[in-house]
Parts: C-alpha cells; sequence; structure tokens
C-alpha cells in the first residue's frame, strides 16, 4: 500500500490543485467533460490502510492501481 506522501506526490504530479490546506490538503482536479473530483490527503507519511486506500482510487481519484503507479 502507498503511504500519504506517496498520494500527495501523485496529485502533484497528475495535474490535481491543491486548493487548501489546513489539517490536510485538500486537492481537486476539474476533467475535460465538467467534472471535478476532489481528496483529501493527511501530512502524515504512514502507509494508507488497505480498506482506505481502495475506497480512495475507486471513489475520490476514480484511477487504476496501475496508473497510480505509473504517475506516483
Amino acid at each position: 500500500m502507498p503511504n500519504w506522501k506517496e498520494l500527495k506526490r501523485f496529485c502533484d504530479r497528475d495535474g490535481w490543485e491543491l486548493y487548501k490546506s489546513t489539517d490536510h490538503y485538500y486537492y481537486r482536479k476539474f476533467m475535460s467533460d465538467g467534472v471535478f473530483r476532489r481528496t483529501k490527503v493527511s501530512h502524515g507519511s504512514k502507509e494508507i490502510p488497505k480498506f482506505l486506500w481502495k475506497s480512495i482510487l475507486k471513489k475520490q481519484l476514480q484511477i487504476t492501481q496501475e496508473y497510480f503507479n505509473r504517475i506516483k
């Protein structure tokens, strides 16, 4: 499983906009079809729990594990 720093690096490299940084980093990405996605990244450096990572991939990032691995 990736850690929070890898998720932040992915967002930065994949064109996600950091729109707020408080207790977490808040990112959004506007898609070509007018829809935008949002995700929240912890300031921590620990590994993301498996159940949470699967949810982030599917519901927030809406990408595959393979795509994440190529960009991170």
